[in-house]
């Protein structure tokens, strides 16, 4: 049986038409709804870094896991590793200021390998391996890419019509760099990938 949780009813709601064979579950990965040594495997997925205390997720993602089970756990890599993402976080920011250039940093908040090994040990977690994989970010246009990364995120609250339609114009002249010939869009977007087994 696989499991899967999420804080948000509307995203379980999504997740449960997307994926009814899969066991959804409400709750939040530092107090996991869980008995001790559940799992065979435990995949967080790009979440480690919004989650109210890491170190403490990471606990309770270990705590769930049978002996012999897996653990595997991906985060971004740092935003300069991703030219694409760093040149709409500067554009952001100087269109509207740090507070909203910084809410799309955040992805990349632990993609610094030194401080993702130390909160791996923090939690307990040992002979942990962290691998980095090269991939491509793409979408199907600018416009597609603008329109996610601003209607798809926190941005949405905090970006009106008006200021989405001054970025869309701006990034159509700075971003222009990462459209490839066809109109879509590609950029390195490489990821980290923690792995640990459990004796």
């Amino acid at each position: 049986m696989v499991t899967g949780l999420d804080r948000n009813e509307g995203m379980l709601a999504v997740a449960r038409r997307s994926a009814p064979d899969i066991d959804w579950r409400l709750g939040v990965a530092e107090s996991l709804p869980f008995e001790d040594a559940t799992f065979d495997a435990v995949l967080s997925q790009f979440g480690l870094m919004f989650f109210d205390d890491r170190t403490v997720a990471l606990k309770e993602m270990w705590r769930v896991l049978r002996p012999g089970g897996r653990l595997s756990v991906a985060v971004w890599d740092e935003l300069e590793q991703s030219p694409g993402y760093a040149s709409m976080v500067a554009l952001l920011q100087r269109l509207f200021g740090d507070q909203i250039g910084n809410e799309l940093r955040a992805p990349f908040a632990l993609g610094d390998r030194a401080t993702l090994a130390s909160l791996i040990a923090d939690a307990g977690i040992p002979s942990s391996k962290i691998s980095t994989y090269q991939g491509i970010a793409r979408f199907p246009s600018l416009e597609e890419w603008v329109r996610i990364d601003v209607k798809g995120w926190t941005l949405a609250d905090l970006i009106d019509d008006a200021q989405f339609d001054t970025l869309l114009k701006e990034a159509q002249e700075t971003l222009d760099s990462y459209v490839q010939s066809d109109g879509t869009v590609a950029f390195q977007c490489p990821a980290h990938i923690v792995y640990a087994a459990k004796v």
